[in-house]
């Protein structure tokens, strides 16, 4: 039997919103393995980690920048949000995603070797210039570039930088509608967060592993057994709904989903478009902080 500890309660708790002793019960109830816990807490209805996101804040700015049919965005990251303010961070952020526009780079490291736009210096030496200038701890975290060799790619960035996302439309037909189409989704992914473009994409192992934990929960809710399959059946196809873009209520027009957004376009315009995918940055997510006073609190709960 593994231990249990305080770290491994708190990990659990955030990745699902369970209770204390819930969760302590689903990890010796699989031994301590927390992916198997936190199934146990879904199939028991016992987690909000659907409802919920486990990601941790970190501080810093979404960044974009566009041209033409070429998008970026990039995700700078600072020990405290009150740099975030700062106008020098808001510049050298802003310079990050102009120079992953200008040069495609292929990571991270790459891009560090490149001219900073207006210093003489490269990427790398400018950020140990911004570390050294504002005092702080500093990150180029990730980046993503599209580019539409015939359509559009639109960018929004929400909550001053909190959230940014760009999103492609390959079409042949660029005129105003297309552009605010384009933004308006970009708009919506910002809000709905989707983790697909289609259910297509969607892994296999991760529908299976859905309609087990649906199936569970319908049978111990008493559902009859010859309804069961029809009732996930009927599940999946929401969770689908909830996950994919293209299936996703539209958040500017209720009344439709986003594929028929797009199929709506196609026909005002009179040429085909297609949604070809999209970024969605999110400030800090899966970026882990401690939790030391959390995981005291808990301490004596895992003796």
């Amino acid at each position: 039997m593994a231990k249990i500890t305080a770290s491994m309660v708190a990990e659990l708790r955030a990745k699902t919103g369970a209770g204390m002793m819930d969760c302590k019960k689903a990890l010796n109830e699989t031994d301590g393995d927390l992916e198997g816990a936190v199934d146990f807490l879904r199939k028991k209805g016992l987690s909000a980690a659907a409802k919920k996101s486990d990601r941790v804040a970190a501080e810093g700015l979404i960044a974009v920048a566009g041209e033409g049919n070429a998008s970026a965005i990039a995700e700078v990251n600072a020990e405290t949000d009150f740099v975030a303010k700062n106008e020098a961070f808001q510049a050298f952020a802003a310079g990050v995603a102009q120079t992953v526009l200008a040069d495609a780079p292929a990571d991270v490291e790459a891009l560090k070797t490149l001219d900073f736009p207006g210093t003489g210096r490269n990427v790398a030496d400018e950020l140990a210039h911004q570390v050294s200038t504002i005092g702080e701890n500093m990150n180029i975290r990730r980046f993503a570039r599209l580019q539409a060799d015939s359509g559009v790619v639109a960018s929004y960035v929400h909550g001053g930088g909190k959230i940014g996302v760009l999103v492609q439309l390959d079409t042949t037909t660029v005129n105003d509608e297309v552009t605010a189409t384009a933004r308006q989704i970009a708009m919506h992914v910002a809000a709905a967060n989707p983790q697909y473009l289609s259910r297509n994409e969607v892994p296999a192992d991760v529908v299976e592993k859905e309609k087990e934990i649906m199936r569970v929960k319908a049978i111990e809710s008493g559902k009859p057994e010859n309804i069961v399959d029809k009732i996930v059946e009927g599940q999946i196809n929401k969770y689908f709904g909830e996950i994919c873009l293209l299936e996703q209520v539209y958040v500017i027009d209720t009344d439709m989903k986003v594929g028929k957004v797009v199929e709506k376009l196609a026909k005002d315009i009179g040429s085909d478009v297609t949604l070809a995918g999209y970024v969605r940055f999110q400030l800090g997510e899966g970026i882990e902080k401690a939790e030391d006073d959390f995981a005291s609190e808990v301490a004596s709960l895992t003796k």
